[in-house]
């Protein structure tokens, strides 16, 4: 079993007096990480909010009724907690009246189930997003020079641990975690009313990824209003399919400041998207999966590690460029990504006298490693 950072993380959070949520895409191990935190301790009470005869239960909760419930149980472990009404409500009576039980809670979707327990939950939870693999825990699992190796077809087929598990049918796998994240998070949702032009704005966003990109453009590309592009980006950034970068707008005139950058959490989740699945030396997009690739875990080290930091991406009008920026204790971090290792790119002068509080390093395949772990 692959160990996941987080499970740590959970456990050091157990009876602090705060709920613990856990969100994150379906199919990254939610249930798995609970399961192996939970399975071998005594007195957890498992709850499922796929269960009928449990959102049945739970319809109208009550303290006395919680209590019933969990009768001599001092943790109550709720999977698939979006589906429940109320539910920040009725873990809020939990936390606040029987503060000796601890609530874990977890939840595929962000717009469902961080929504639903934000207000009622405001200073009572501890929140942790769970995101497919990690190549530090690949690496930790597999070792560096076996993971190394594998570097090639992880930037084609990405983290998902159902991926990861069945090399050979990566693509099958792929093409049914689209299935799930299209029709069971996104499209079915009450709102969306163009799901297959939803689906063809995936797909101009999986062939722009690393460049900038306006929502009047991707609107001209699919046929729709600058509004609703922006609210079908935001939906797909809370159903963790993708997540925006902005630009860095700081201290000149001429820094780009209206157009984002968007990747995608996985790489394989944005190959499904336009079925592209040919090998790296085949590919003419080997730039763009590299720097998607770099991100998103990036982003990942950044969450599991409590690292605070603000990120951007730099550009300014007479095209100086930067791919990616971090800001941290008041310093501006610069990283170039670059699939070879023998890419000498030259950081701007520009940005580099606009920010002299600056640390500027290039990422590439012989010391990436050091970056994600």
């Amino acid at each position: 079993m692959i160990k996941r950072i987080l499970d740590q993380g959970i456990r050091d959070r157990l009876f602090t007096g705060k709920a613990i949520l856990l969100m994150g895409p379906r199919q990254t191990g939610k249930t798995t990480l609970l399961h192996a935190i939970f399975d071998n301790e005594q007195g957890v009470r498992w709850l499922n909010g796929d269960d009928p005869e449990t959102r049945l239960l739970l319809e109208d909760v009550t303290v006395l009724k919680w209590k019933r419930i969990l009768g001599d149980s001092k943790i109550l472990v709720l999977d698939e907690a979006q589906r429940i009404s109320d539910i920040g409500l009725k873990l809020k009576l939990i936390t606040d009246q029987i503060p000796d039980v601890q609530v874990v809670a977890s939840g595929s979707s962000a717009f469902e189930l961080a929504n639903r327990v934000n207000e009622p939950l405001t200073g009572r939870k501890w929140a942790h997003h769970l995101f497919p693999l990690s190549y530090a825990e690949m690496e930790a699992h597999h070792g560096f020079v076996e993971e190394h190796k594998r570097l090639p077809e992880r930037l084609v087929y990405g983290y998902y641990p159902e991926v990861v598990n069945h090399p050979g049918e990566e693509q099958a796998v792929l093409g049914q975690l689209m299935d799930s994240f299209l029709y069971k998070d996104i499209l079915m949702w009450e709102r969306i009313q163009k799901p297959e032009k939803l689906t063809r704005l995936l797909q101009a966003l999986a062939y722009q990824v690393g460049n900038e990109v306006s929502y009047h453009e991707l609107g001209q590309i699919v046929d729709l209003d600058n509004q609703t592009v922006e609210n079908y980006v935001t939906l797909l950034e809370q159903a963790f399919i993708l997540f925006r970068l902005p630009p860095l707008s700081r201290n000149l005139r001429k820094e780009l400041k209206r157009k984002r950058k968007i990747y995608f959490y996985d790489n394989g989740l944005r190959n499904a998207i336009i079925a592209q699945f040919q090998p790296l030396e085949l590919r003419q997009d080997v730039g763009a999966l590299w720097e998607n690739w770099l991100i998103s875990e990036r982003k990942k080290t950044l969450h599991y590690g409590g690292i605070h930091a603000n990120t951007f991406f730099w550009r300014t009008q007479d095209q100086q460029e930067i791919d990616y920026v971090e800001e941290r204790d008041g310093k501006m971090w610069a990283y170039e990504m670059k699939w070879s290792a023998k890419a000498k790119p030259a950081f701007s002068k520009t940005f580099t006298q606009a920010y002299p509080e600056h640390a500027l390093q290039t990422i590439n395949r012989e010391n990436y490693y050091e970056w994600l772990t």
